[in-house]
């Protein structure tokens, strides 16, 4: 699989599509609950507990939207011109442009239309920031670009 190639197509429909799961999740769970208030959905493991987060991932740069915003715009802005320049990509660096396209624009659409992200995903076994399904994807794009970082190195030798 090091060697098989993602066309810009394929990468467009993996964004809509972690866009589009990710705005549904966010309008369920905002229409079903309360923001700050909790509803356990895995006993012991996952709560869905709407929050509206000002900042970036984890909370950072709290009250920070209009910089936020005008960054979530220069990312997508960025990587949609990056696909439009290159007609294909090795799977895992395309992948990981699908997962973060997607993610930017999932929470960016959240801050132009709201001002601040809707946040529900708190897992309940330990301490850790409310997150979206936006956040997850942008994860696992640096879970896969680290791989093609790492898939680099093996073609190169």
């Amino acid at each position: 699989m090091n060697n098989k190639l993602i066309n810009k197509g394929q990468i467009i429909a993996i964004s809509i599509l972690i866009i589009v799961i990710d705005q549904i999740s966010k309008m369920l769970i905002i229409r079903s609950i309360d923001y700050n208030t909790s509803q356990q959905f895995i006993p012991l493991l996952l709560n869905f507990t709407p929050v509206k987060n000002t900042g970036a991932a984890f909370s950072l740069f709290s009250n920070s939207t209009y910089l936020l915003s005008l960054l979530s715009l220069l990312v997508s802005m960025v990587l949609i011109i990056f696909l439009f320049i290159n007609s294909s990509f090795i799977y895992w660096k395309g992948l990981g442009l699908a997962f973060l396209l997607g993610g930017t624009i999932g929470n960016g659409i959240d801050r132009w239309r709201l001002g601040y992200v809707n946040d529900f995903l708190d897992l309940s076994i330990f301490s850790f920031p409310i997150f979206n399904i936006a956040d997850i994807a942008i994860n696992i794009s640096i879970v896969c670009l680290i791989i093609d970082a790492l898939n680099i190195n093996k073609r190169m030798e």
